[in-house]
């Protein structure tokens, strides 16, 4: 009884681990829009082969740019890959797993797929500066061309990008 009640516990805990694990698209971004893209590319014919759906992908891949072309790169889509899991995307894609899915089993083959996010533009007319990390405003900064001599603290930061702000932002009247 006391091992039954043990294994069901067991069971559960595994289960909610499971659920709170789940990919969610901004985790993996540039990999569930990609995948997305390309699975709505494919004819219903092509989605039930899966070597098919590598040379699509291929084919997918030679029109890419920046971060999608990048993710091409770490799935073998690319001639100068120099690794290959597209069978790992392309099985899947066959089964008809969700973008969400693929990007899962990819993550735990190579983590660096999830790692390509895009660029998020920051309205600096609208945003709280004390709100972003440190890394965004090292990033507002160097989008400039503008360097922070003799920043330490994130307040430097503020009011380094406060005194450029005239100069680089247009506000709207």
């Amino acid at each position: 009884m006391k091992s039954q009640i043990v294994f069901t516990l067991f069971v559960g805990l595994a289960i909610l681990a499971q659920v709170s694990h789940a990919l969610k698209e901004e985790d993996c971004e540039v990999c569930v829009k990609t995948i997305r893209k390309f699975a709505e590319s494919l004819t219903d014919a092509t989605k039930k082969d899966y070597k098919l759906i590598e040379n699509e992908f291929k084919k997918f891949c030679k029109t890419q740019k920046n971060k999608e072309q990048r993710l091409c790169y770490y799935l073998g889509g690319l001639e100068e890959s120099a690794t290959g899991i597209l069978n790992e995307m392309s099985k899947p894609l066959s089964w008809s797993m969700p973008a969400e899915k693929v990007c899962e089993k990819l993550k735990k083959k190579d983590s660096q797929i999830c790692d390509l996010r895009y660029e998020k533009q920051i309205d600096l007319n609208a945003v709280d500066l004390k709100k972003l990390k440190v890394r965004d405003l090292k990033k507002i900064l160097n989008d400039w061309d503008e360097t922070c001599d003799g920043c330490i603290e994130k307040t430097d930061f503020i009011k380094r990008i406060e005194e450029l702000k005239p100069k680089y932002v247009r506000s709207e009247l």
